[in-house]
């Protein structure tokens, strides 16, 4: 049987073969799994190899498909997000930080069915998911895609591919669906975002998705070890610490939440433990 990620090494190829496909591609790892491939196999995606599916299944079997639930939850309540954002808050600029591969439903593809105008800037620190954005959104002159680490929040917004979609001096919104829990606490997440929201112009918004340790501390503290064992990160951190995520901005309702409970509008819902793992909120600068 081929495997399921052939086509993403054939079309990052396809990609940078051509004149104006840019530099050559960066070689893909399949000695260690990837947190990027690792979402993309939970999400049912194709985009990840054997080393990726046997971590990821590791997880699936000692917590009882807790690891897809989880993935999920994140992933409805971020496309939750992009429409609330676009419909109602009328942004039409995002930066996607810690975007992953592109999978089902992304964040520009919920956009467009609002607004096919609405900008979007996909940011990841993996080189592979720059590559295989790049193939893929090569024709889309809505999106674009950035090599930055979501720990350097001026690199990110100081970065070209960003200056080219996004006007930083009109109202953005930066997404941060399941990154922040993948930085140490010397790298400081708190700092990050108050980093992105002194530069952030009024009307601007940050939405976040986190793990959360406190509900459950014995069990939140063996679940962060056994996934920073198979993914390499994954930190899970108090309602007060995700707080401070969001200092000098005002909530939007319904405020910090379990993500199952961020403005809910169909019918899935994680239930038992897995349904206070994660939390969800945004604010709004004035």
């Amino acid at each position: 049987m081929a495997e399921p990620a052939q086509w993403l090494q054939d079309k990052i190829a396809e990609h940078y073969a051509k004149p104006d496909g840019g530099s050559r591609p960066p070689a893909i790892d399949l000695s260690r799994p990837s947190v990027a491939r690792v979402y993309d196999y939970l999400l049912g995606g194709q985009n990840n190899f054997e080393v990726d599916r046997l971590a990821a299944d590791m997880l699936n079997e000692k917590y009882n498909g807790g690891a897809t639930e989880v993935c999920v939850t994140n992933r409805r309540a971020l496309q939750r997000a992009v429409r609330y954002l676009v419909g109602e808050a009328g942004i039409r600029q995002f930066i996607d930080i810690g975007s992953g591969l592109p999978t089902q439903q992304n964040v520009h593809e919920i956009a467009h069915e609002i607004d096919p105008t609405a900008r979007v800037v996909y940011v990841d620190k993996d080189p592979i998911v720059l590559a295989h954005g790049r193939a893929l959104l090569a024709d889309n002159r809505t999106t674009s895609v950035a090599q930055a680490d979501a720990s350097n929040p001026d690199s990110i917004l100081d970065a070209a591919d960003t200056r080219a979609l996004v006007d930083l001096d009109q109202p953005w919104a930066v997404l941060m669906a399941s990154v922040l829990h993948h930085l140490t606490d010397e790298e400081d997440p708190a700092g990050v975002t108050r980093r992105l929201i002194e530069r952030m112009p009024s009307g601007s918004y940050l939405f976040t998705v986190n793990l959360l340790r406190e509900d459950h501390p014995q069990a939140g503290a063996e679940l962060e070890a056994e996934v920073v064992s198979q993914v390499g990160s994954g930190y899970m951190r108090t309602w007060d610490q995700i707080r401070r995520y969001y200092d000098g901005l005002e909530w939007v309702d319904p405020g910090l939440v379990y993500a199952n409970d961020w403005r809910p509008t169909d019918t899935y819902r994680v239930g038992g433990p897995w349904s206070t793992v994660m939390v969800a909120g945004m604010g709004h600068k004035r």
